[in-house]
C-alpha cells in the first residue's frame, strides 16, 4: 500500500474540519497560557488552504505540491507564532515529497522534515511546553513502526497516537519558549495549544490514511 495525491487532498481536507470543529478548544487553550487566537488563526488559515485548493484549475500532480499550497497559504493568512511555525513544517515537508506515491519510508522522511521545520523556526527541544513535544514522539513512533513493516496506514496511526501522548505530557510542564514562557510556573496545569493541534492534523493525516484503505 502506498498513499497518493488524493490521500493529501484528503487530510488537507480532515485538517481544515477537525481544526474548525476544535476552534473553540484551542482558543480557550491558547487564551490560558499565551495570547488566545490559536484556534481562530488556524481555522482561518485552513479555510483560506481550502478555497485555494478548490480553485485549482487542475488538481496537484505530486504530494509535496499539495503540501507546498498549505505552507505558502498558512505562511500569508495565520498570524503569530503559528503561521510560520506550520507553513515551514508543511514546506520542509513539501521538498522530501516531491512525489506521487508515498511507501513507509516516505511517510517517515515526511514526518521528520516537518519537525525539522518546527524546530528549526520554532529554536525549539522537547520538554520546553511547545508543538515539538507532540511531533517528536510522533516521529519516533513512525521511525519505530516503519522499521517493523508497518504499511503507511499504520506508520501514521502509530504517529498520532504518540502526538496525542506527546500532547497529553505538555499539561505539568512549565513553558520555557514562546508567550507562555511569561508565566513561568504558572504555565504548568495547562495543555499546550500548539501541541493540541499538532496532535489533531496528525490524526487527521491517520484517519485520511484509513479512508483510502
Amino acid at each position: 500500500m502506498t498513499l497518493d495525491v488524493a490521500w493529501a487532498v484528503d487530510w488537507v481536507r480532515r485538517s481544515a474540519a477537525t481544526v474548525t470543529e476544535h476552534r473553540d478548544e484551542l482558543v480557550e487553550l491558547d487564551r490560558l497560557i499565551g495570547d488566545g487566537d490559536h484556534g481562530e488563526n488556524l481555522r482561518r488559515g485552513f479555510a483560506a488552504v481550502l478555497a485555494k485548493l478548490d480553485a485549482l484549475e487542475e488538481p496537484p500532480a505530486q504530494i509535496g505540491d499539495v503540501l507546498r499550497l498549505v505552507a505558502t497559504t498558512l505562511m500569508s493568512t495565520v498570524g503569530g507564532a503559528a503561521g510560520p511555525l506550520y507553513g515551514t513544517a508543511y514546506l520542509r515537508a513539501s521538498k522530501a515529497t516531491a512525489t506521487t506515491t508515498l511507501d513507509s519510508g516516505g511517510v517517515v522522511a515526511l514526518l521528520e522534515a516537518a519537525l525539522d521545520g518546527v524546530v528549526t523556526r520554532g529554536k525549539a527541544g522537547p520538554g520546553e511546553k511547545t508543538m515539538v513535544d507532540a511531533w517528536t514522539p510522533a516521529v519516533a513512533a513512525a521511525v519505530e513502526a516503519a522499521d517493523h513493516g508497518a504499511p503507511p496506514s499504520e506508520v501514521l496511526a502509530s504517529a498520532a497516537r504518540a502526538a496525542h501522548e506527546g500532547a497529553e505530557a505538555t499539561v505539568p510542564l512549565v513553558a520555557t519558549k514562546g508567550r507562555a514562557s511569561y508565566l513561568g510556573e504558572r504555565s504548568a496545569g495547562h495543555l499546550d495549544p500548539g501541541a493540541r493541534s499538532s496532535e489533531l492534523i496528525l490524526a487527521a493525516a491517520a484517519d485520511a490514511a484509513a479512508a483510502a484503505g
